[in-house]
């Protein structure tokens, strides 16, 4: 992936460095709004299902969202009788403000959460995960709607899952099938530089992650799931459905006007295999070559409709100038972002600059073939106007594609040599005593497996206090199988308004 702006903040994907036994991998996040009746049994099935199944350590919380039955006491009884369970209450509501609240204050480098009722099999909570520790995705979700899923609904909840998902392609250009599952993970380098450009704190949360980790490149894993419905949803279709499109609203206009910093997503120049340098066979010649016949057949048709256009009522030589002019402008800023992989607002003026010049080049071949044609022929037909047009133009192309690979987006030969900086700083747990992980290509030893999760015994429960900030940065030391008080960790998080 090439970027004129900043390098990204995000290390090249590697396997989860080996860890004490003691320390999750998985941390598992369950929000809750006045669940008292389902806690307990989900809960227990979930932890009796990972002892039985996951092969790493795990930890499994209880996200209490502002809860006015018993649902906090039966969390934190949940809590004190099984160590690998924890509680955590917020007093607001929201499932992301619940979910980033949690992400942000968790050790563990796999971030998981699904919904309480536990519509989705658990059988797919391994291969959701898997990807993440074996570094290969940056984010998992469950798909309700693969063609491999097994789902068993009323047609009102299907109608509205598929319209929402067709409304998201449609206007986001989303590729990810199924943005509401409440079934999804993501790696904890990744949450930490994600979680903060997410504004919604309520049923969006999701969808607006997904859409931003998709337009920064990151990588999605979907896996199908087999899912039940559940009869007893206290989810408020109508309200939930206003505020989604809402959302959808705020981040295509963010998206459109550029303001969002998706850079910090990007992962360093290198990492994409594309990205590598082989023996005598030009960088990405073949990709950027079928991008820029795409965008150039698209181009050519829309000069060719703008001149007809202006031909009604301007001369030749003006018309052909004008709808030239536009497509020019049109063509730089298509190849920009798709043939050449640029991203963000950094160089933008430089290289539509550039691009007007190549426009000068195209204009002068153009004009010329006009010129030679009006010299021959007096009065020529339109149609042969339109095929001299389009000769000159594929002329002029090939041109442009020279001169926009070698001049206005050049390859960056330095980025191959130079290590890209970074501030990030790879997750290693504080006691942990074993040599950093070193990728198998360098290391002289076999890679060292992921520990195996201990059987720890029961343990009593201690109640810990800890203050927001604390939580934000991740400190959770002292923190053993207790039931904590958290606080908003942003500071729009504290808006009365939401009453979600």
């Amino acid at each position: 992936m090439r970027t004129d702006s900043s390098p990204g903040t995000l290390p090249a994907r590697e396997h989860l460095p080996a860890a004490d036994a003691g320390t999750p991998v998985l941390d598992v996040v369950i929000p809750v709004y006045n669940e008292e009746k389902d806690l307990q049994p989900c809960v227990r099935r979930l932890h009796e299902h990972l002892t039985r199944t996951f092969p790493y350590a795990f930890r499994v919380t209880v996200a209490d969202n502002a809860s006015t039955d018993t649902t906090p006491l039966v969390a934190a009884r949940l809590a004190a009788e099984i160590p690998e369970v924890r509680s955590v209450r917020l007093e607001q509501k929201g499932r992301g403000r619940a979910l980033r609240t949690v992400w942000s204050a968790s050790d563990a480098p796999v971030l998981a959460y699904m919904d309480v009722d536990l519509s989705t099999d658990l059988n797919a909570l391994l291969p959701l995960v898997a990807p993440l520790i074996s570094g290969h995705s940056d984010l998992a979700i469950g798909s309700r709607l693969a063609r491999t899923s097994r789902v068993v609904r009323g047609p009102k909840r299907e109608f509205i899952s598929r319209a929402y998902n067709l409304i998201l392609r449609g206007s986001l250009q989303a590729r990810f099938s199924d943005a509401q599952c409440g079934f999804k993970a993501i790696r904890r380098d990744v949450a930490q530089v994600l979680l903060p450009l997410v504004e919604d704190t309520g049923w969006f949360f999701d969808t607006e992650m997904l859409v931003l980790a998709e337009r920064a490149g990151l990588r999605i894993h979907e896996v199908p799931v087999d899912w039940v419905d559940d009869p007893d949803s206290t989810v408020h279709i109508v309200r939930t459905a206003t505020d989604d499109l809402k959302g959808v609203w705020r981040v295509g206009k963010a998206l459109t006007t550029g303001s969002l910093p998706l850079d910090r997503l990007t992962r360093p120049f290198g990492d994409d295999p594309r990205d590598r340098e082989l023996t005598d066979v030009p960088r990405g010649l073949a990709r950027q070559l079928v991008g820029f016949c795409v965008v150039g057949v698209l181009s050519t048709l829309f000069y060719l409709l703008l001149y007809s256009l202006f031909r009604q009522f301007c001369g030749s030589q003006l018309a052909n100038a004008l709808a030239l002019l536009v497509s020019a402008v049109a063509n730089t800023a298509a190849n920009r972002r798709l043939t050449f992989g640029v991203r963000g607002r950094g160089g933008a003026v430089r290289h539509q600059a550039q691009g007007l010049v190549v426009f000068g080049i195209g204009l002068a071949l153009t004009s010329g073939s006009l010129a030679a044609l009006n010299a021959a022929t007096h009065s020529p037909a339109h149609s042969t106007e339109l095929a001299v047009l389009i000769a000159a133009n594929l002329a002029a192309t090939v041109l442009r594609f020279l001169l926009f690979r070698a001049w206005v987006f050049p390859e960056r030969r330095e980025s191959l040599s130079t290590p890209v900086a970074t501030t990030h700083t790879p997750y290693v747990p504080a006691h942990r005593t074993t040599a950093p992980y070193v990728p198998a290509d360098r290391a002289p030893a076999p890679y060292a497996p992921l520990p195996q999760r201990p059987v720890a015994p029961p343990q009593p429960c201690r109640t810990t206090q800890f203050r927001a900030d604390e939580a934000a940065d991740g400190n959770w030391s002292g923190v053993t199988d207790a039931t904590t008080r958290s606080q908003p960790v942003r500071p729009h998080d504290t808006d009365p308004g939401d009453a979600r």
